[in-house]
């Protein structure tokens, strides 16, 4: 009698949830930063929020990625770059994809916040199949890092 061998492939994570959380994330740093900034309701392909000055009416469209696992590989799909500002949220919420899941270490931590202007990114993205972004790419990344400056300086 021959031994049935079956083969299952890993179920893709949802994270809908998380990837909702991110953009109300960016939302409220921009808020608590003193940018007047708004969700859009309804999906429009380049951008999740919106960020205001009210007295000169200038606008600063963001498009907000994220990444669930701590251990991702610092890269995300960008396929559409009709947008200002890129945010990437590292959501830092544990380990998927390395053996660090069998270490002690605690895999969840703080989010981290990259904030782009658009043609930092556009430079390094990858043009085929999924146009993915390796942030690890970016000269002088960590000045990305919390650099909620530069979308208040573009809306000066």
């Amino acid at each position: 009698m021959e031994e049935e061998i079956i083969i299952t492939k890993e179920k893709k994570q949802d994270t809908k949830l998380e990837s909702e959380g991110a953009e109300f994330l960016v939302l409220g740093h921009l808020l608590i930063e003193g940018v007047a900034a708004y969700k859009a309701y309804i999906n429009f392909p380049g951008y999740d929020l919106t960020a205001v000055n009210t007295e000169s009416g200038k606008l600063a469209r963001i498009q907000v990625k994220s990444r669930w696992a701590t251990d991702y590989d610092s890269s995300f799909p960008l396929k559409n770059l009709d947008t200002d500002f890129i945010v990437h949220v590292a959501l830092n919420r544990g380990y998927r994809f390395s053996k660090k899941k069998k270490s002690d270490e605690n895999s969840i931590k703080a989010p981290v916040f990259y904030i782009f202007p658009v043609n930092v990114l556009s430079e390094i993205r990858n043009e085929t199949g999924w146009n993915k972004v390796q942030i690890k790419k970016v000269e002088n990344l960590e000045t990305y890092i919390d650099n909620w400056n530069l979308i208040k300086n573009f809306l000066l």
